[in-house]
């Protein structure tokens, strides 16, 4: 891909994949309400290591996994693949810890968030 015509994809961009891969994961099993959910994750630690660039107009896939299932916190791996590519583009992880949105504290992994979790564990 050449990338003078269409540049790369800013390494800030691959941390939106990784929060949107599990967001919609989370959305699609039923036990994630971004907007009226009484319990949320917040992201409070993340990383990315970048093998591959990525570049419009290329079709990014995720892969998703959960690494660690804590007492109020999850620790997800992603890897981000480009078009067909066996190889990811970009591996990373970020961990969510719960809390309730009200009140702002940490709470444990609801069980419903827990069973849908444990899934791809």
């Amino acid at each position: 891909m050449d990338n003078d015509i269409y540049g790369h994809v800013n390494n800030v961009v691959y941390y939106s994949y990784f929060d949107t891969a599990v967001n919609q994961l989370l959305i699609e099993r039923g036990v994630l309400d971004i907007h009226r959910g009484e319990v949320v994750g917040y992201v409070v630690d993340s990383g990315c290591s970048y093998f591959r660039p990525i570049a419009f107009p290329d079709v990014v896939h995720a892969g998703v996994r959960v690494a660690k299932l804590g007492n109020s916190s999850v620790r997800y791996e992603i890897a981000l693949y480009r078009n067909d590519d066996a190889l990811p583009a970009a591996a990373g992880h970020f961990v969510h810890v719960y809390v309730e949105r009200e009140s702002n504290r940490t709470v444990t992994v609801p069980q419903t968030v827990r069973a849908a979790l444990a899934l791809i564990a």
